[in-house]
C-alpha cells in the first residue's frame, strides 16, 4: 500500500475513518465531531489522523477544505468536483487510478493505517454480518480486513443493525481476537450489552497494550477488535433500539436498498425514528473510543516506540 510512513510525527497516532463524516452523521454534526475527536485524542497525548482519498490521492490527515468536501457528501450538489464515494479496502486502487474522491470505511482505513504504520484506529462500530446474510450473503469487508492488517480497532462493538452473533462467529473463523475493555459482553453499539459473552476481557490500558504486543509477536499481520461499550449515561434502551432497527430494515427491503447503500440508509432511518437520539449516542461512543484509542497508542509507544511509529 503506497502510503508514506509518518516519520515526522513526534506523538503516538490514532487513525480515524472518514465514512462517519460522509455518511454516518449529518452536517454540521459531522464536522463538529471531527474536531471533538481530534481534541479528545490530543488531550490524551496522541495525534489524530483522518484518512480519505481526495482526487485519487491517499490522505493521512485532512485539510479544512478536504474535510468540508467529505462532510457535505450527503448534500446534493455540495461537492462540485464530483461525488464522494464510500470506499472499502478493495476500492482504494481503482479510486487512486481514476482520480476519485472517497470516504474510507473501516476496512479501507485499516489498509491505509497499516501502510502508514499506525497501529491504533478508533471508530464507532465495525461492519459485520447482516441480519439477512443467509439470503443476501452481505458481509462487510471490515471482517476480512481485521484478519489482514495489524491494526487495533477500538469500537463499541459492531453496528447494532447487524447480526452480532454471526459477526462474532465470523471473526473467530478468521482468527481475529475480540477483547472486551471493561466488559465481559460484546457491546451492541447503542447498548452496553449486545447479548453475547466474550472470552477475553481486560480492565486497564497497560494490560491491553501488552495483549496487543504479544498478539503481534505471534500474528504480525492480524488485527484485534477491542470492544469498548458506550458510556452508560449515553446508552439507549435495548427494546427501543431493536424496535426501530426492525422498522428500518423493513423500510430498506420495501425500497430495495442493498449493498453499500444499506448501512447509511439504516443509520439515517434510526436517526429519524429515535428523534436524533441515535446520533447523540453515536457521537458519545465515538468520543469514548477516541479517548481509549489515544490512551492505547500512548501505552504502546511506551512499550515499544516502533509499535506506533
Amino acid at each position: 500500500m503506497p502510503v508514506t510512513r509518518l516519520k515526522e510525527r513526534r506523538r503516538p497516532t490514532v487513525a480515524l475513518e472518514s465514512t462517519i463524516y460522509a455518511f454516518g452523521l449529518p452536517y454540521p454534526q459531522n464536522v463538529e465531531l471531527c474536531w471533538k475527536l481530534a481534541r479528545t485524542i490530543a488531550a490524551a497525548g496522541a495525534e489524530a489522523k483522518t484518512f480519505a482519498v481526495i482526487d485519487g490521492a491517499l490522505k493521512v490527515g485532512l485539510t479544512d477544505e478536504e474535510l468540508a468536501r467529505i462532510a457535505h457528501a450527503r448534500e446534493p450538489g455540495a461537492d462540485k468536483d464530483g461525488a464522494v464515494l464510500k470506499l472499502n479496502a478493495s476500492d482504494l486502487g481503482p479510486a487512486m487510478a481514476l482520480g476519485l474522491t472517497g470516504a474510507t470505511t473501516v476496512s479501507a482505513t485499516m489498509a491505509l493505517a497499516a501502510g502508514a504504520k499506525v497501529r491504533v484506529f478508533a471508530t464507532g462500530g465495525v461492519g459485520g454480518v447482516h441480519r439477512d446474510a443467509h439470503v443476501t450473503f452481505d458481509e462487510s469487508q471490515d471482517l476480512t480486513a481485521l484478519s489482514r492488517y495489524p491494526v487495533a480497532v477500538v469500537s463499541a462493538g459492531a453496528k447494532a443493525i447487524l447480526d452480532l452473533g454471526a459477526t462474532l462467529e465470523r471473526l473467530e473463523t478468521l482468527g481475529v481476537p475480540v477483547v472486551g475493555f471493561g466488559t465481559n459482553c460484546f457491546p451492541g453499539f447503542y447498548t452496553r450489552d449486545g447479548g453475547h459473552p466474550l472470552a477475553l476481557s481486560v480492565h486497564d490500558v497497560p494490560t491491553l497494550a501488552r495483549v496487543l504486543r504479544a498478539h503481534w509477536r505471534m500474528h504480525p499481520n492480524v488485527g484485534v477488535l477491542i470492544a469498548n461499550p458506550i458510556p452508560a449515561e449515553h446508552a439507549l434502551d435495548p427494546a427501543l433500539v431493536e424496535r426501530v432497527i426492525v422498522r428500518a430494515l423493513d423500510d430498506a427491503r420495501a425500497q430495495g436498498v442493498r449493498g453499500k447503500a444499506l448501512t447509511p440508509f439504516l443509520l439515517q432511518r434510526l436517526d429519524e425514528l429515535t428523534d436524533g437520539r441515535s446520533v447523540e449516542a453515536n457521537v458519545a461512543l465515538a468520543e469514548n473510543n477516541a479517548r481509549l484509542g489515544a490512551e492505547l497508542a500512548v501505552a504502546l509507544a511506551e512499550l515499544d516506540p516502533e509499535a506506533t511509529a
